[in-house]
């Protein structure tokens, strides 16, 4: 018999396990982050900041300092700093931008991408054989449910 506040998978709602799961997920992935950090001489602030300036990178945005601090809630002390570390250990360089010389931009260093692509691959290469299991319908099922609950999470949703 249950105790009053003991919790059971039957008696939680559906959605809720799934909330629960998500949750689980992203711990457990903040887990890995934490020790390819620590693997890595680095403060786990550090691979959010790689992972925000990749993720720039690939959604063609200008990956400057305001965005990363932005991104990462820092002030521009923290930014700085942030930047100044991740420049000392070879991840990242500044760049003048070339449409407008006053502005710096922010590059993610070859040799960080094949740390990440050492540590992380695997453990990408496991998510997308699952993901191949699902056919095209629960991909978009998937993108969509995704897609809809970073909203949730994003800063601009707070505003």
């Amino acid at each position: 018999m249950l105790e009053e506040g003991d919790v059971s998978d039957k008696q939680e709602p559906e959605n809720l396990q799934l909330v629960h799961l998500l949750r689980a997920v992203t711990v457990e992935f903040g887990l890995r982050q934490a020790e390819f950090a620590a693997r890595n001489g680095m403060h786990p602030t550090d691979v959010r900041a790689l992972i925000c300036l990749l993720d720039a990178a690939r959604a063609g945005e200008a990956a400057t300092a305001g965005l990363l601090g932005a991104r990462l809630g820092l002030n521009s002390a923290g930014t700085t700093a942030l930047i100044d570390r991740l420049e000392r250990l070879g991840h990242v360089a500044r760049a003048r931008d070339d449409r407008d010389r006053r502005r710096i931009l922010l590059r993610v260093e070859p040799e960080a991408i094949r740390l990440g692509r050492e540590f992380f691959g695997p453990l990408i290469d496991g998510v997308l054989r699952v993901l191949d299991s699902f056919d095209t319908a629960e991909r978009d099922t998937i993108r969509r449910f995704l897609t809809a609950t970073h909203t949730v999470f994003a800063p601009e949703a707070d505003a």
